[in-house]
């Protein structure tokens, strides 16, 4: 069964995570944060995996600490769930419309963190959610997935759209990278490895 659950304390959050890469994409999301969830919530809904998350931190500071550390055990949950990456498709991309944003994503489930981020925010906030967290969240993740990902909006005015847009693509492409190829029964790469 390819999934994970992670535990992370520190004196800033308290996190537990499961993820199932092999789910129907249903969600059981409480991090505290209305925005956060509701992303948390589309991931996996549009990723096809089964995530649990039970995040508590010091939101009175403010929603940073929160945000980029479950972006750093949603990646640690996915590189374990992932294995070795034996059967992989290996890569993902998609356009993904969201309203009057369009959002490129393109996702190497390589084993060598690359993130870029080719995105301009209008506003600064969500509801109470900095939009600059979001950057701040999938790098958190590329680097613990050890993903290679590329984010690009081509079109967007909405700050709720494009981050959404930015979640739901970002979805999409790891649910083809990480899905089974029936043609794949190695590791996808002629190094034999992607660690």
């Amino acid at each position: 069964m390819r999934s994970a659950t992670i535990e992370r304390n520190t004196t800033e959050t308290r996190i537990t995570l499961s993820l199932n890469l092999d789910g129907a994409g249903a969600a059981d999301v409480d991090s505290g944060i209305g925005f956060l969830d509701h992303m948390l919530a589309l991931f996996a809904r549009h990723s096809g995996c089964d995530l649990s998350v039970r995040a508590a931190g010091d939101v009175q500071v403010d929603d940073h600490h929160l945000t980029e550390d479950i972006g750093i055990v949603l990646g640690q949950a996915l590189k374990q769930a992932l294995g070795d990456k034996r059967g992989i498709r290996r890569y993902g991309d998609i356009l993904l419309p969201m309203d009057e944003a369009l959002m490129l994503a393109a996702v190497d489930c390589s084993g060598r963190p690359y993130f870029a981020w080719d995105i301009k925010l209008p506003q600064p906030k969500v509801g109470t959610w900095d939009s600059e967290l979001a950057e701040d969240f999938f790098r958190a993740l590329t680097v613990n997935a050890g993903l290679t990902l590329h984010l690009r909006l081509l079109n967007g005015a909405n700050t709720h759209h494009i981050v959404e847009a930015a979640f739901k693509a970002c979805a999409r492409a790891l649910r083809e990278a990480v899905a089974l190829d029936p043609r794949e029964t190695d590791v996808p790469s002629t190094k034999g490895t992607l660690t």
